[in-house]
């Protein structure tokens, strides 16, 4: 596994590295002794997954509040997603600083995402499936989120979209002070 640091303080991309022979190949995509070394987040409560059918699709921009807060490891094992993160958390030297980042099934990249960071993507492709570590169980009451057209943001979606939930539709943009203790 290669470790790769980005501009937002916590965040790894985690590079699979695959061992190939006439049958394939084979490759980590989780060591906890690795995420130790590196003082990382390694036990994870919940796995789950996103199916999303229909290309130019949008889920985002969420994370779960304090005291519910997670971490988590996101890969795209179907399909391709113009995936973003940006960090909320008032204190950390990357306040506000976001990454967009292509990922797609053959690129054997996994995203360390820290707590306190929102997160969302879109489906360039039709049929995407994403899989998802989670540090924390998930808190219905403690869901949190920026709208994923937020100036803020100024992310620039790669495809007009074609499908964005009512309740992702109904978040708010970002002010100051919304979010308080992260």
């Amino acid at each position: 596994m290669l470790f790769e640091e980005t501009p937002i303080s916590g965040m790894w991309k985690i590079h699979t590295e695959r061992k190939q022979d006439t049958r394939g190949s084979f490759g980590r995509i989780f060591c906890e002794k690795e995420f130790n070394i590196r003082n990382l987040v390694f036990h994870f409560v919940q796995w789950s997954s996103s199916r999303t059918i229909e290309a130019g699709t949008i889920r985002g921009m969420h994370l779960q509040l304090p005291p519910a807060g997670e971490t988590k490891l996101v890969k795209c094992v179907r399909g391709k997603i113009y995936d973003v993160v940006c960090d909320l958390r008032r204190n950390s030297q990357s306040y506000l600083k976001k990454i967009e980042i292509t990922l797609h099934e053959d690129d054997d990249i996994i995203l360390y995402i820290p707590e306190g960071c929102v997160h969302g993507y879109q489906s360039l492709t039709n049929n995407v499936d994403i899989i998802y570590f989670i540090s924390n169980f998930y808190d219905a009451d403690r869901l949190g989120g920026i709208r994923y057209d937020d100036p803020m943001m100024n992310v620039t979606w790669p495809l007009s979209p074609t499908c964005i939930s009512a309740r992702d539709q109904a978040l708010p943009f970002f002010k100051q002070g919304l979010f308080e203790g992260l």
